[in-house]
């Protein structure tokens, strides 16, 4: 009987080439488990008018964790164009999968590792190692929104002083997107961080926000973290406003360690760092809650490279490293690890972007032979 049972949402365009790329290490590495291979994906948008499926979410809760690939996401009336002939004109509303599972399994955590491997001709220094904590479940992307504004919000909204500007826009006229943050999630993705950095030995955590201007929301981040730091006088804490901190990863990004940050700002910082460190083909995500975890790669689907072979899956593989650690199987995690160094390192495989002509199963290949 298999020790752990996982599922597998390859997803669709090239979330099917990379997540069977590090299928191939984890096979390798004889982890005693089942992989469960389940639906989601553009094609379930357009056939079932549903990118998630119920069967799906089943899925996962029978499940220990999930390693998923990449699924090809489109505005909502572009969404909307695609669904098959008799789904048209239903009401329904194309939502992100992704966004979904993190709500709806209380991923609250999303862990973006961002590391320079010796030897990666796309780093932009040698000696980054950045771990970044953002929120996920809460802040912009809670998809709490509005277009056009519902009256009884607007009535609502009218009663504060800054809304004055927009007495005379009628409300056909306004969008509204809320950054809703709360105490007890500001809480644990700052704990989160600490704990981690105490764990990992990791010399400080910097809280990236902007309570200059977004004061109530920010504010709360940023006082609910000042009072965790008080706990952790061995972990150095600092501050920085979003808009800085991405001039100063450019410009120092050596000086930083740990970062944690709201759902939006993590996001956009998330994908600096990864750039540092050769971009979205070496950016690997957790998603983890209390109880359960997906892992991804963070780049989308590309779906002109479809079947083609050609993009680079180890960011998938560092995902899969990613997974074994919460799994508890340290040995095999960085097993996996060293591998992928030791290929980068070498530079007989390279992928495209990395100014090779390899192809996707040739790099797992070889990161399956340093195995």
């Amino acid at each position: 009987m298999s020790k752990y049972r996982i599922a597998v949402l390859p997803g669709d365009g090239v979330g099917l080439d990379v997540v069977e790329a590090a299928l191939t290490a984890l096979h390798k590495l004889e982890l005693e488990a089942k992989y469960i291979y389940g639906d989601i994906g553009w094609q379930f948008w357009r056939r079932e008018g549903n990118a998630l499926p119920d069967r799906t979410i089943r899925l996962l809760k029978e499940t220990d964790c999930c390693l998923f690939g990449a699924i090809t996401s489109k505005p909502k009336e572009d969404a909307a164009k695609e669904l098959a002939p008799a789904l048209q004109g239903q009401g329904l509303s194309y939502f992100s999968p992704i966004v979904r599972l993190r709500q709806e399994f209380d991923l609250y955590t999303n862990l973006r590792p961002c590391k320079a491997y010796p030897g990666n001709p796309l780093n932009y220094r040698d000696d980054i190692d950045l771990v970044i904590f953002r929120e996920n479940t809460e802040g912009l992307y809670a998809g709490v929104e509005w277009h056009p504004l519902p009256e009884e919000v607007r009535r609502a909204f009218d009663l504060h002083p800054k809304m004055k500007a927009f007495r005379e826009t009628p409300s056909a006229e306004i969008a509204v997107s809320t950054r809703i943050m709360t105490k007890k999630g500001c809480r644990r993705i700052v704990q989160a961080a600490f704990d981690y950095a105490r764990r990992q030995k990791r010399r400080s955590v910097t809280i990236v926000e902007k309570p200059n201007v977004l004061r109530e929301t920010g504010g709360l981040m940023l006082g609910v973290a000042r009072d965790i730091a008080s706990k952790f006088p061995d972990v150095e804490f600092k501050e920085a406003n979003v808009d800085a901190m991405c001039m100063w990863l450019v410009k120092n990004p050596q000086d930083y360690d740990v970062l944690v940050a709201e759902n939006l700002f993590g996001d956009i910082i998330s994908d600096l760092a990864a750039q540092l460190v050769g971009g979205l083909g070496f950016a690997s995500s957790g998603n983890i809650g209390s109880s359960y975890a997906i892992f991804e790669p963070t780049h989308g689907s590309a779906p002109k490279y479809t079947g083609m072979d050609k993009v680079n899956p180890l960011a998938t593989f560092l995902a899969a490293v990613q997974m074994l650690d919460w799994l508890g199987e340290t040995s095999k995690a960085r097993a996996l690890e060293g591998a992928v160094a030791a290929v980068i390192k070498e530079g007989k495989v390279r992928t495209y972007d990395m100014g090779g002509k390899s192809k996707t199963s040739e790099m797992a290949a070889a990161v399956a032979h340093k195995l």
